[in-house]
């Protein structure tokens, strides 16, 4: 069964009631959250309201059906990385990680159809282990590079001097007396702008170098 639709410029609207119960209103039916699931791996938007408060609680639910998958034994988080993404709850980097997860993958996206021909064209259809796990080593390194190369304290960035300090080559002293915490947390905002403009730099260097490698 297809959940796409013709019209797929406006998600389709997803209620929650309280006992639980999803009901998609362009099909004026109710749904699971495996047919949700079906739908976002058929790309069809949506979005997710409490019924009764009016609330977008699509996150809750995406998150739901990830846990549902991962309790059917086809598990795709590993545990390092569950820990370690908990690490990032409230800790200063953590508004960072959203944009950061979502770039890593888009770049492995970009490469999923190069990944299905080498799984299919190589050994028969056996999954060619070495040339996936080089794919996915280069992809990072690809990312790693557009991380050093747009990150604020990286040598030769605008951030960085050539030698990998940081500054405008002048030696960086604290200014006398009181000023010293609010000179240092100026500094700190100043920094923290910069890296999330330098994000949308990362960006556009990843699609780069993702179009050069479908190409």
């Amino acid at each position: 069964m297809s959940y796409k639709t013709d019209n797929q410029d406006t998600p389709i609207t997803i209620k929650k009631y309280a006992n639980r119960r999803l009901y998609n209103t362009a099909t004026s039916s109710y749904v699971t959250l495996d047919h949700l699931s079906t739908m976002v791996k058929e790309g069809v938007d949506f979005v997710v309201y409490d019924a009764k408060s009016g609330d977008d609680i699509t996150r809750s639910v995406l998150t739901q059906i990830i846990m549902e998958e991962e309790s059917k034994g086809d598990s795709l988080l590993p545990i390092a990385f569950l820990r370690r993404l908990i690490g990032f709850y409230g800790d200063s980097l953590g508004d960072f990680v959203p944009r950061y997860l979502e770039l890593s993958m888009e770049t492995f996206a970009n490469n999923q159809e190069k990944m299905r021909g080498q799984i299919g064209g190589n050994f028969g259809g056996m999954f060619p282990f070495r040339q996936v796990e080089e794919m996915g080593k280069a992809n990072m390194k690809a990312f790693q590079n557009a991380m050093d190369m747009f990150s604020p304290f990286a040598p030769g960035s605008p951030g960085g001097q050539a030698d990998g300090t940081q500054g405008n080559g002048a030696a960086q002293t604290p200014p006398p007396g009181g000023g010293c915490q609010d000179a240092g947390e100026a500094d700190e905002a100043a920094e923290l702008d910069a890296l999330k403009s330098q994000l949308d730099a990362m960006q556009r260097q990843l699609n780069k170098i993702a179009n050069k490698d479908t190409e």
